[in-house]
C-alpha cells in the first residue's frame, strides 16, 4: 500500500556537485593557492628571523592544482545523491555518485521493511543509519541522501509508517 505523504518535498531530495557548496569552494581555494604558489618568489619566502623555505612555494603551488582540479573534476562529471519515494512501488530508493549514464551506489527498499533509522549527532560530523526488519544497515544510505535537518525527516517517515523507530544519539 502507498502512503500519501503530507510533506512531498522532504521526501524527494536531489542534489548535485554543480549545486553544492563544498566543490566550487574546493576550486577556488586550489585556484588561490596555485595562483600564490605562481606569483611568489621562492628565494622571498622567509621569516624576520632569515628563516627561509623556499621548498614551500612550490609545494602550495602543486598542492593547489591539485585541490583545483578535485573540484573541477566533479563540477565536471557533476555526481548527483539524493532520495524519493518511487510512486509506482512505494519503495524508498536512494542514490550516491549517480553520473548522467545512471551508474552510482544505490538503495531501495519498502518503508514496510525498514526497522529503524538511527541518527548519530556529535560536534564534528552526523551519521544517518537505516536498518531493515533483519537487523541489517542498508548500503549507501547517509546523511548525503536526505536533507537537513535529518530528524526531521526521520520523524516524517516515522509519522507515514509508525513501526519505524527513530533512534537519536
Amino acid at each position: 500500500m502507498i502512503r500519501r505523504m503530507t510533506d512531498r518535498n522532504i521526501f524527494n531530495y536531489e542534489r548535485n556537485a554543480r549545486t553544492s557548496l563544498q566543490y566550487w569552494a574546493l576550486l577556488a581555494l586550489g585556484l588561490f593557492f596555485a595562483w600564490a604558489g605562481s606569483t611568489i618568489d621562492p628565494l622571498t619566502n622567509c621569516s624576520d628571523d632569515g628563516e627561509c623555505a623556499p621548498w614551500l612555494v612550490p609545494v602550495a603551488k602543486w598542492i593547489g592544482i591539485v585541490v583545483a582540479l578535485a573540484g573541477a573534476g566533479h563540477l565536471w562529471v557533476n555526481p548527483r545523491r539524493g532520495s524519493r519515494i518511487d510512486a509506482q512501488s512505494g519503495d524508498l530508493v536512494w542514490w550516491q555518485n549517480r553520473l548522467a549514464t545512471g551508474e552510482g551506489d544505490a538503495g531501495r527498499i519498502h518503508p514496510s521493511r525498514i526497522s529503524k533509522i538511527r541518527i548519530v549527532s556529535d560536534s564534528d560530523s552526523d551519521a544517518v543509519h537505516l536498518y531493515d526488519l533483519n537487523g541489517e544497515r542498508q548500503p549507501f544510505f547517509d546523511t548525503e541522501v536526505i536533507p537537513w535537518p535529518y530528524d526531521k525527516w526521520a520523524d516524517g517517515l516515522a509519522a507515514q509508517w509508525p513501526h519505524i523507530q527513530v533512534e537519536k544519539n
